[in-house]
């Protein structure tokens, strides 16, 4: 079992810095243009080939009411029925993305995220799943994991009945915070008892894993009242959380420009949020498993941590990072072996290319060498918080020290500061550096110092 993290004040802020999540290395900030359709093609070929199991994402992008904190591609609508050209789309998309794979690839991983996912009607929902089916390989022994986004505003307990049917057995609950005066500033009115009746749902319904999204930094939140909150998350029993930092980036989100910056709390208040939330997660059972995600000791990703099997990819800590990660919809990412490519943005520019038969694809990237073995370096940090050099110089036939000799200052400054142990043989991340672990990831990256930092949210 992993030791718990350590909360060091001094620690957090020398390196608590602006930097990338590392969803993916090398990140989205590196996509360009020169990466289109053909290159998406010659991936699925080789994916085709080898036979390599899928996960699919599917991008939802419409929510009946704005939150002032999002920073989600996404489209303010009352008009319902603007999910039907979207739709007929997206089916386009995945019949001309399905052509160039093998029957026998299973999708051992299916996620729909948003937007709000349950903005589609039931008949929509069952369309959409019955298409996925035709064209791909979806499991229907319930042995896949299946997973939706759930507004418990936009869901009851018919939805959780239908989406149970349909194949889903994992939900992931948007709830942010309870108390009402910061549901106002953010514009998400949503009560404890609305969320509580979606998980009674699905516990009932027998769904195997349920997640609660939380927000730290919002304004009108104070130590105080988000401990309240957390208090009423853990007497809900989710089997994961996420407590994420709220970035405030008006400049680049314009719904957070509705956010009052003076009701914003002070760096000093969110770090003590920070620091009460892990005590009482920790305290209720539950372990940190990395970069905002908490789970109970027998969920999957726990065990995957114990078994050094975890992974990172587009949709976060995963079991399913040995898939070929295909993305659908506007603004969707899929990661194909070594290619990373992202479908346009823009609902119109989407639609308008796959109603002209043509894939979305409008940028991405393409792995070298270096990315590859510092992918699987970050990966490794990210995920267990420990880097075995021999197994990166197996794996890629490098002298490690050689190769990152001019990091060596760097990590030598961190092993000092107590953030990890570095020795001739591995770098173990400490108790202490867990929380700032992205800092750790950043020596290695080698894109950053050419990044704009304004452009990434703070590690803590």
């Amino acid at each position: 079992m992993l030791d718990a993290i350590r909360w060091d004040t001094d620690l957090i802020r020398r390196y608590d810095l602006a930097g990338p999540r590392y969803t993916s290395y090398p990140t989205a900030v590196q996509f360009d243009s020169q990466v289109g359709t053909f290159d998406l093609f010659h991936a699925l070929r080789d994916s085709r080939k080898a036979l390599r199991p899928l996960s699919l994402y599917v991008h939802v992008p419409f929510c009946a009411n704005i939150c002032y904190y999002c920073a989600c591609n996404k489209v303010i609508t009352k008009d319902r029925g603007r999910a039907l050209p979207y739709l007929q789309r997206l089916e386009q998309e995945i019949q001309l993305i399905a052509c160039h794979l093998d029957p026998m690839q299973k999708v051992e991983q299916l996620h729909f995220g948003g937007g709000t996912p349950t903005f589609l009607s039931h008949d929509e929902l069952r369309q959409l799943m019955a298409r996925l089916r035709k064209y791909f390989n979806l499991l229907d022994d319930d042995s896949g994991d299946y997973g939706i986004e759930i507004d418990p505003r936009e869901a009851d307990w018919s939805t959780m009945g239908l989406l149970r049917e349909l194949g889903f057995n994992r939900v992931s609950i948007g709830l942010q915070d309870l108390d009402p005066a910061v549901q106002r500033a953010v514009n998400r009115l949503q009560s404890l008892e609305e969320t509580r009746a979606v998980i009674d749902a699905a516990r009932t319904l027998q769904y195997r894993s349920i997640n609660i999204d939380l927000i730290y930094g919002l304004p009108k939140q104070t130590p105080e009242n988000f401990a309240r909150t957390v208090d009423e998350v853990i007497s809900l029993q989710p089997d994961r959380l996420s407590v994420f930092n709220y970035a405030h980036l008006p400049e680049r989100f314009m719904p957070q420009r509705r956010i009052n910056s003076n009701d914003l709390p002070v760096p000093a208040q969110k770090l003590e949020m920070l620091q009460r939330t892990i005590e009482q997660l920790t305290a209720a059972g539950y372990r940190y498993i990395g970069m905002d995600h908490f789970a109970l000791p027998d969920d999957e990703l726990a065990i995957a941590q114990e078994e050094s099997t975890l992974q990172r990819n587009f949709q976060g800590y995963t079991t399913h990072g040995h898939c070929d990660l295909i993305g659908l919809g506007v603004s969707a990412i899929s990661q194909i072996g070594d290619l990373y490519c992202q479908n346009s943005s823009d609902l119109n520019q989407y639609q308008n290319a796959l109603a002209s038969a043509q894939l979305a694809t409008n940028r991405g990237l393409l792995c070298n060498a270096d990315d590859r073995l510092r992918r699987a370096v970050i990966q490794q940090l990210i995920c267990h918080f420990n880097l075995e050099f021999a197994e990166i110089e197996q794996a890629f036939n490098i002298d490690f020290r050689g190769y990152f000799g001019e990091l060596w200052p760097q990590l030598q400054d961190m092993a000092e500061d107590g953030l990890i142990v570095l020795d001739n043989e591995r770098i173990t991340v400490l108790p202490a550096g867990r929380l700032l672990v992205r800092s750790v990831c950043m020596v290695f990256d080698a894109y950053l110092e050419h990044s704009n930092r304004q452009r990434f949210s703070r590690v803590i």
